[in-house]
């Protein structure tokens, strides 16, 4: 039996084959009637069995009566309660353990992702949920495994590809599967928050060259293109999801380590498994070509009318993919409320459903495609709270080239900001400082008496800051803020994502003061060493770096300033328009 139907029959619903183990208080998986149940291993250390006499010394089997190694299968619906057995009391429910642990994942464009891990059954239904999904190998263009400590990207791409059933029909059948939908996740390193950047299908990039794997196992490089819509990165000319990582980081500077893909089906059967999601727009809407059809106001949909949902662009503003990605942008964040609503996290049964059908319609690359890996991710994500997923757009122009534009080009005066925020891991929305659990030996660094600012001695390097940014700061220093002993030491001997100040153990006072006047937090106070300034005398070493704000502005400050770019976040719905 292959991957996917290890464990279930075609007709069997994936959850009616876990069942509480009224013995033990784990679900164990039930392949059939006739198919022997898991063993679930006792507590460690304890006593061999009595009833397996001769058990290993060490391992053990949970004790229970004869005739009920595998519990019963459940009642249905509306089937009459099994009477007990002659001479005994009814059992008393057994609580399901606290130890059990549900974990969502959440991806961009028409679908989504959950996966369930609890102890050992968990376990098993993880690797089953694995068999699902699909891998790819796109080489150096995704990194080779995932880190838990650090920031992450993971590019989401809907493809228009119309594989599974009822899928034919959605015009241009014989898609290739371009990047129609796509989504550069950005977790931060605290998880305090996350960013998802909406790239439109039609923006104009350039496609570097990339290399690709055949399915013979050979590779071959496909030749880039210059001027061309960031939808064709995909499919076109053999393109696989490792040419759209290396095109999203040509065009942001910003590099995903992996990617998750999706079709058609991932919006349907997700929405499906959750019993709809709730979406509201603020006019009727009856579009032909997608075949959505809508009352004012909020409605459920799920299935063909959720994909509908998603698809239509002639429904909302003016009928422009714009539009679409905001649309989308409004359904996922309903999407991810319906997903970790107790309603949802509540119920084994839909939380299986759930991860079987969404792990269906994926493909990832190999470095994610394990069940350990999928795991983390799921948790890692799982910490990032709803109110604090940003959903923005790259901001874009008009095509100039386009006497009537129908494709648009990045916006230089604004999207580059967007792009070093999330590069230097800045939240776009307000991180409470109590979310951010700096050690008490950091947060210890700002506290103590601080030193007169005329006192504070401080050389300047710029480590990655704007050109010119050390003498500004240096200016601003001197004339604003009363720190006249500083100077600028030029540039620093390599680039730093975050700014710092090292200072000797006696300058403690000094640099206590540079940073309430800077906004630096406990983690940019650097104990180390002092320095000699011009004047002979020891002193501090301040190092902009790529976070540095400009002349007075204080790094404190949590969010990102993006003038002119729209932004909302997961927790809130809103109408489309």
């Amino acid at each position: 039996m292959d991957a996917q139907g290890r464990g279930r029959a075609d007709d069997v619903d994936p959850a009616d084959q876990w069942v509480l183990n009224p013995n033990t208080g784990e679900y164990e998986l039930r392949l059939g009637p006739s198919a022997p149940q898991s063993a679930v291993p006792g507590p460690r250390g304890s006593a061999p069995s009595p009833s397996r006499p001769g058990a290993p010394r060490g391992r053990t089997t949970t004790p229970v009566a004869p005739g009920r190694d595998v519990p019963p299968p459940r009642r249905r619906r509306g089937a009459p309660p099994e009477e007990p057995l002659p001479g005994r009391r009814g059992r008393r429910p057994v609580k399901q353990k606290s130890t059990a642990k549900k974990a969502l994942l959440w991806t961009g464009g028409t679908m989504a992702f959950v996966l369930v891990a609890g102890a050992t059954t968990g376990y098993l239904y993880l690797k089953h949920l694995e068999g699902n999904v699909g891998t790819a190998d796109v080489g150096d263009a995704a990194a080779s495994n995932f880190s838990k400590d650090e920031a992450f990207d993971i590019l989401i791409i809907g493809t228009d590809k119309r594989t599974g059933e009822g899928n034919g029909g959605y015009g241009d059948a014989g898609s290739v599967g371009h990047a129609d939908t796509n989504i550069l996740l950005h977790v931060a390193k605290d998880r305090t928050n996350a960013t998802a950047l909406s790239i439109p299908r039609d923006l104009i990039v350039d496609i570097p060259d990339c290399q690709t794997k055949q399915e013979d196992g050979s590779q071959t490089v496909v030749a880039g293109q210059e001027d061309v819509r960031f939808n064709r990165s995909l499919g076109e000319s053999g393109r696989d999801p490792g040419c759209t990582m290396r095109t999203v980081e040509a065009a942001t500077g910003i590099k995903p380590q992996h990617f998750v893909m999706a079709d058609f089906n991932a919006v349907k059967t997700l929405t499906t498994a959750v019993d709809g999601v709730e979406v509201c727009v603020e006019k009727a809407v009856n579009d032909k070509k997608s075949k959505l059809v809508l009352p004012a106001g909020t409605s459920k949909v799920e299935g063909e009318q959720a994909l509908a949902f998603v698809r239509t662009r002639h429904a909302f503003g003016n009928e422009g993919d714009l539009d679409r990605i905001k649309v989308q942008q409004q359904f996922l964040g309903s999407l991810m409320r319906k997903m970790t609503s107790g309603d949802t996290l509540s119920s084994p049964g839909k939380l299986l459903k759930l991860a079987d059908a969404a792990t269906s319609a994926l493909t990832v690359d190999k470095a994610i495609g394990k069940v350990g890996t999928l795991k983390d991710i799921a948790l890692e994500l799982k910490k990032v709270p709803t109110k604090n997923i940003s959903f923005m757009t790259i901001p874009v122009k008009d095509n100039p080239a386009e006497p009537k534009p129908v494709t648009v080009v990045i916006d230089e005066s604004r999207a580059p900001q967007v792009f070093d925020a999330i590069n230097n891991d800045v939240s776009f929305t307000e991180v409470k400082a109590q979310q951010k659990k700096e050690k008490a030996e950091v947060a210890a660094r700002l506290k103590g008496a601080k030193s007169a600012a005329s006192d504070v001695r401080v050389r300047i390097l710029n480590g990655g800051a704007v050109a010119g940014s050390a003498q500004q700061q240096l200016s601003y220093l001197q004339t604003e803020a009363g720190v006249t002993k500083s100077e600028n030491a030029g540039n620093a001997d390599a680039a730093l994502a975050k700014t710092t100040l090292e200072y000797a153990p006696d300058q403690a006072d000094q640099a206590r003061r540079l940073a309430d006047i800077m906004g630096l937090s406990g983690s940019a106070l650097k104990p180390g060493k002092s320095v000699t300034n011009s004047q002979g005398l020891p002193a501090m070493t301040l190092t902009l770096g790529k976070d540095f704000k400009g002349a007075g502005v204080k790094l404190s400050s949590a969010t990102a300033a993006t003038p002119g770019v729209e932004k909302s976040t997961a927790d809130k719905a809103q109408c489309a328009s």
